[in-house]
């Protein structure tokens, strides 16, 4: 979903970083150097104290061909929904380019404010038309890059060496914490946002490009229960891959509320009551065509961080009380999960064919638990706090010398509160696994396939204990570059480049060896995280450890 500048670099790179000293702008890998591309960050003006206690996240939405000429144009002054759903009525206030108050009235009644600023340059909340987007220059295609800071998300055109954002909505009553994007969503709402008060918000990000400079041209507003428990944080959102308009959101209370798009919110959205908060269960709205449709009660504590592999098939979540839970989304049951060595689970992550899943959290550790055996098979170290982000690489291809393909291999990447990116791969034939246990001795261990040494695996709906420290296969990162001077909180990797993002909302873009030259003789090159570009698995490469 990212498209970085093209060929935009060079000089401005160095100067870009001069303001983080001891800081490399490269560093190595087997391949070749990690170069600093450029630099993406907030309004100078927005205070250190602004931020409050929100973390930032990152989205990148890739934007496909401008719509046919039949679609509703975004200079309207309103936003018309499809049919059944409710609509947030907007109505703009006042006349010029600064800032502006927008109602947004949802279906349980409540009301919030937002204001809407788009701006190149100068003090947050002026505006300026002289370079900014327009409906006469906007195409309807490019990638933009969506980031949570205070109480405004940000949106920043990756196409352009500028380092500040283009538009900016802010929220009077409470912050974005938040967001995914849909590039194939239908009707126009393809960007969720949403909030610490627990409410979310749809808008069209192509509408919200097209009048930058002007006007928050409408949202759909969405609130999980308007009468039982509505002040619970959302903390993690995400559509449904192949839902058509579905989307689920994760809450502090360890809730997770199922929506379609296309269905109205003033329904009656009561649910049972939960009977015992330590055990999963599931309750349907009493009304088919109300949102939410679904709550899904997943534990006890707030969950923090949510994600569907791929095919859509399977949701993991992460939560406060330190598990990994995969349910099996359409049966709606707890397929496996487990418990990590210690504190809370922070992220989590799917590799691109369903077989793996990260995760990274207080332990410091990052952990692998495979799918097959539903078990822990590897624990990396290498971090020296919290684990903030984990992904997969699904565009990393492994150098062959032969051109044979002779073991399976993944790359993956974490970034924690140490300030530090690490760089992993994962050879599952070559790593040392721990083979049965015999009652009263200790593991015994033997290279090979996990499959063919590890116990049976566990019983469908069964979370493992924490595993014993003895038990589980370690290994040792392939890379470990401190990238910024504050916390780290999110990493995504391109085509073309790592994205590496820090608590305070500042964004790096590491280009891949060779990507900057490929970008200078191709300035149109668009780059998208779809599973189809690119091969996931790579053959074997030496193990070399490149440290910085």
């Amino acid at each position: 979903m990212i498209n970085t500048a093209n060929g935009m670099i060079s000089t401005s790179s160095s100067s870009a970083n001069a303001q983080s000293p001891g800081l490399k702008t490269y560093f190595k890998t087997p391949e070749g150097r990690y170069k600093l591309h450029y630099e993406k960050t907030h309004p100078s003006s927005l205070l250190h104290y602004a931020h409050g206690k929100t973390v930032t996240q990152v989205t990148l939405a890739h934007l496909k061909e401008k719509p046919a000429p039949s679609t509703p144009t975004a200079s309207s002054s309103s936003f018309s929904a499809s049919a059944g759903v409710k609509s947030a009525a907007t109505r703009w206030l006042g006349s010029g380019n600064g800032g502006r108050a927008l109602s947004f009235v949802g279906g349980n009644g409540g009301s919030k404010n937002i204001s809407s600023t788009s701006r190149i340059g100068g003090p947050l909340g002026a505006s300026s038309s002289s370079n900014s987007l327009t409906n006469t220059n906007f195409d309807g295609k490019g990638t933009y890059l969506i980031s949570n800071v205070g109480d405004a998300i940000f949106i920043s055109d990756l196409n352009s060496q500028d380092k500040e954002p283009i538009k900016s909505i802010h929220f009077s009553n409470s912050n974005p914490v938040c967001h995914a994007f849909d590039q194939d969503a239908k009707e126009g709402h393809d960007l969720l946002i949403g909030l610490s008060s627990g409410d979310v918000y749809s808008v069209s990000l192509r509408q919200q490009l097209q009048d930058v400079g002007k006007k928050l041209v409408g949202a759909l507003h969405y609130n999980k229960d308007g009468s039982v428990n509505s002040s619970s944080r959302c903390t993690s959102i995400t559509w449904v891959p192949g839902g058509d308009g579905a989307f689920v959101v994760a809450h502090a209370d360890g809730n997770m509320y199922v929506y379609e798009k296309n269905k109205d919110a003033a329904g009656d959205t009561t649910f049972s009551v939960i009977k015992d908060q330590t055990q999963f269960s599931v309750s349907h709205a009493r009304y088919s065509k109300s949102n939410p449709i679904a709550r899904w009660h997943v534990c006890q504590g707030s969950i923090n961080s949510v994600a569907f592999s791929f095919d859509g098939a399977y949701l993991a979540t992460v939560g406060r009380d330190g598990y990994l839970r995969v349910f099996d989304y359409s049966k709606e049951q707890l397929v496996c999960g487990g418990k990590s060595y210690y504190g809370a689970v922070l992220c989590c992550a799917w590799s691109m064919d369903g077989k793996y899943i990260l995760t990274g959290g207080e332990d410091d550790l990052v952990q692998v638990w495979s799918m097959e055996d539903r078990k822990v098979v590897a624990w990396g170290e290498g971090h020296n706090s919290w684990v903030s982000g984990v992904a997969f690489d699904s565009y990393w291809s492994a150098p062959n010398t032969d051109g044979t393909v002779e073991n399976v291999m993944y790359r993956f990447g974490s970034v924690g509160q140490d300030t530090q990116l690490l760089l992993w791969d994962l050879e599952m034939d070559e790593i040392v696994v721990p083979l049965r246990r015999c009652t009263g001795g200790s593991p015994t261990y033997s290279t090979g396939s996990q499959s063919s040494h590890w116990d049976n695996a566990s019983p469908v709906g069964t979370l493992q204990p924490a595993s014993s420290i003895r038990d589980v296969p370690k290994i040792s990162p392939l890379v470990a570059h401190r990238v910024h001077n504050e916390p780290l909180s999110d990493l995504i990797f391109t085509q073309d480049s790592v994205l590496t993002v820090c608590q305070e909302g500042h964004i790096k873009i590491w280009m891949r060896p060779g990507a900057a030259e490929s970008q200078s003789s191709n300035t149109e090159t668009l780059l998208s995280t779809s599973s189809k570009d690119k091969p996931l698995l790579s053959s074997k490469i030496g193990g070399s450890s490149y440290k910085q």
